[in-house]
């Protein structure tokens, strides 16, 4: 791809996601939407491969239904209160189709089909775009018109996302989809609690973004696609490995790292709001994708030395490997151990 293209693209990214968190108007925000859905498509499309092309598809036939769903919600808003003002998504039915055509939009269950297909046809840098920036725009609209959304609504959502990403990522070898899944797990947490506490609901997408980005970033530079290649990850990189093993805690929620405060307070602000069976769920349901980030670390951390390789797969390290891990390391770990600021 030329500069020139890759700074088109690139801006094109960026001011569309910015349209969307400034807009006031459904109209804009919806115009934001499809700049970002055009501008994403030729990334997704950049490795010359059937299966790049099938992902771009899936991604565009899904964005395009859920805009028009968003555009036909908007206007039934208008239509009955006279207001395209954002914050002021007043009548019921469009707030509920407003809420089906957000899900579509970031992947949440049960529109969901969509995000491990086009991440799996995608490049690792692909997917970090996908499952990270590309989720500001629709979570910016979705606490937008939070006081408006009844938590029954949501809360079925959330849990179904939670089991659907823990089950699904269980039986995957292949981390794109895996963290596909991870994903999705982690929108269902978010679009428990967005309706009852909004700025904890963004706190958690929020860590959960900076947590895998450094994730992401070691696996692009390591070229490491499947489980079966990370077995070789120790014999090369064994402080990216560890940084890698303590990522994925910290995304699977274990205490003391960064990814449990925002489950530790979602799971305390359900409690409070008489929620429990909806938490004890929760909780429960996050077992599943506990087991896949287990075993995931658990790959990572038996073939350390003196244990032999467990695969015989070609390992690949690009020439910038580490200068990137020395880059990538005081990132993660300030990722993961920034739990104490965030209790205080």
């Amino acid at each position: 791809m030329s500069p020139m293209a890759l700074f088109m693209i690139t801006l094109g990214i960026i001011i569309s996601t910015l349209t969307v968190t400034s807009a006031n108007h459904w109209l804009t925000a919806w115009l934001g939407l499809e700049l970002n859905m055009i501008s994403i498509l030729p990334v997704i499309t950049k490795q010359k491969h059937p299966r790049s092309t099938e992902a771009a598809t899936k991604y565009f036939l899904t964005q395009a239904m859920a805009s028009a769903l968003m555009l036909f919600s908007s206007t039934l808003n208008a239509w009955q209160t006279g207001s395209w003002d954002i914050t002021q998504l007043n009548n019921k039915l469009s707030c509920i189709l407003m809420i089906s055509a957000l899900t579509m939009k970031m992947g949440a269950a049960p529109a969901h089909f969509w995000l491990p297909e086009v991440l799996q046809g995608s490049t690792l840098t692909t997917t970090l775009l996908i499952t990270t920036w590309q989720k500001i725009a629709p979570i910016t609209l979705l606490y937008m018109i939070s006081n408006h959304i009844q938590s029954n609504i949501l809360l079925p959502i959330g849990l179904l996302s939670i089991l659907v990403g823990g089950w699904g990522g269980i039986n995957q070898t292949q981390l794109r989809k895996m963290m596909a899944y991870s994903s999705i797990a982690h929108l269902g947490w978010t679009m428990a609690v967005i309706s009852i506490a909004p700025n904890i609901a963004l706190t958690n997408i929020i860590i959960y973004m900076t947590v895998s980005t450094p994730f992401f970033l070691l696996l692009t530079s390591s070229s490491s696609k499947t489980l079966q290649t990370m077995t070789t990850t120790w014999a090369h990189a064994p402080t990216a490995t560890i940084i890698m093993m303590l990522l994925l805690l910290s995304m699977a929620g274990l205490p003391p790292l960064t990814g449990f405060t925002p489950k530790l307070l979602i799971l305390d602000k359900l409690v409070m709001h008489k929620l429990t069976p909806a938490a004890t769920t929760m909780a429960i349901l996050s077992l599943l994708s506990l087991t896949f980030y287990l075993r995931t670390t658990y790959l990572l951390a038996s073939t350390t030395s003196p244990t032999t390789t467990q695969s015989t797969t070609l390992w690949r390290l690009k020439p910038n490997y580490y200068q990137i891990t020395t880059i990538l390391t005081p990132i993660a770990l300030f990722n993961i151990t920034i739990l104490p600021a965030l209790l205080t």
